[in-house]
Order: structure tokens, then C-alpha cells, then sequence
């Protein structure tokens, strides 16, 4: 079963992929993205190893001379389980009045298509950040540290898209779910290994091995 930390795993390497232009050898390690996500290693290694059983991650070893294993998402299954699944498997409820980071149709990428009113914007409990309105638990707790330590763009986009999906009304959804698969979709990067051949690559089919 999948734990919500796993999606947050899952964005940050469609993220990192996507910046790295669908590079395989652009794929963070799991040391390294324990470290971006304030996450411990064995975290990461066990998120890893669900989403590989999920089929929503496929592991990949590299034709360099130190054969690195990364892991690349399967962009069909991601879209599918990221639209339709995600809500289901983890529901939001919006709790109390505090300061936090804006999310869900509050944020950047999707606030210029709403008027927002009056009405408390939904928001990541954070006391750095410098909005306020209704606490909307993010899929970890680590996520808004992560965020504020090493910024990264796209990957928080990807975060607020998820949250609209999961808690908005239908015109906030049906907006959030084009713009996210514009997003995995992303012409700049390559069709990953479980969707089509990726260059210098071939796919590995070992256990999932321990950072």
C-alpha cells in the first residue's frame, strides 16, 4: 500500500527529471533526494520499492562504467494514478486559521484563473511562511521545510496541482488536472523507459537494491 510520503517521493523525481531535460544520469540518488526532501534515506528507499510495486516507477541501470541504477516514472500510469487515485487514497480536511504556505488554487500557478474573495485560502501549516488561511495538512510534513530549504519550482507546482485535485471544486480540478498533465507531459522531457525506449539505457529487471 502506498504511504502519502511516496507521492511527494514520486513529484520530486517527475520533477527532477523534467529539469534534467529526461536524462536518466539527471536523476538524483536516493541519498541525495532524502536530502532535498528532509526526508531520512530509508524513507526514500522504502517510498522507492512501493512505487516500483506499483508499477508507477520503473528501476533502470545506465550503460556507464559504474552502472548506476536510477528509477524513471511510467508517465501514463503517473497521470492516471495522480488524477484519479491520489484523492481517494488521501483525502483532505481543512482545519484551523494559521500561517503557512498558500496551496491548491491559492497557489501561483493556479490563483490567476480563480477570484479568490474573501474567503481563507487554503494553506500549508508553516510558521515561515507568509500566507494566511485554512491548515490543508500537505501530503508530509516534510514538504513545506523541503520547500523553504531548497527551492524548486517546478516540484512545489506539482505539490499545489496534487492539492487542488484532491480538495477542490470541479472548475479547480478540471483546470489542476490540465495543467498536470501538461506538466508530466512536458515536451522538453524524454518518454521514460516504461513508456517507449529511452537512449543508453536498458531496463533492470533486479530487486530494488538498498541505498
Amino acid at each position: 500500500m502506498l504511504k502519502p510520503q511516496d507521492v511527494v517521493i514520486l513529484l520530486k523525481i517527475l520533477s527532477t527529471l523534467t529539469l534534467s531535460k529526461g536524462k536518466p544520469d539527471g536523476i538524483l540518488s536516493q541519498n541525495k533526494l532524502a536530502v532535498l526532501l528532509c526526508m531520512s534515506v530509508s524513507e526514500v528507499n522504502a517510498g522507492i520499492k512501493r512505487l516500483v510495486l506499483s508499477g508507477l516507477l520503473s528501476p533502470v541501470i545506465t550503460e556507464d562504467p559504474k552502472n548506476k541504477t536510477v528509477f524513471l516514472p511510467s508517465k501514463s500510469a503517473c497521470e492516471e494514478f495522480l488524477i484519479s487515485g491520489v484523492k481517494y487514497l488521501f483525502p483532505v480536511q481543512l482545519g484551523a486559521y494559521t500561517r503557512g504556505i498558500a496551496t491548491s488554487y491559492a497557489a501561483p500557478i493556479l490563483e490567476k484563473y480563480f477570484i479568490l474573495g474573501d474567503d481563507p485560502i487554503p494553506v500549508w501549516p508553516y510558521g515561515e511562511g507568509n500566507k494566511r488561511g485554512l491548515a490543508l495538512e500537505p501530503l508530509y510534513n516534510s514538504v513545506p521545510k523541503s520547500l523553504t530549504q531548497f527551492p524548486d519550482q517546478l516540484f512545489y507546482e506539482l505539490l499545489t496541482l496534487i492539492d487542488a485535485i484532491r480538495s477542490g471544486r470541479a472548475r479547480e480540478r478540471n483546470i489542476a488536472i490540465k495543467l498536470l498533465k501538461e506538466k508530466i507531459h512536458d515536451d522538453n522531457q524524454q518518454t521514460p523507459a516504461s513508456d517507449s525506449k529511452l537512449k543508453n539505457v536498458r531496463v533492470r529487471s533486479a530487486k530494488v537494491r538498498k541505498a
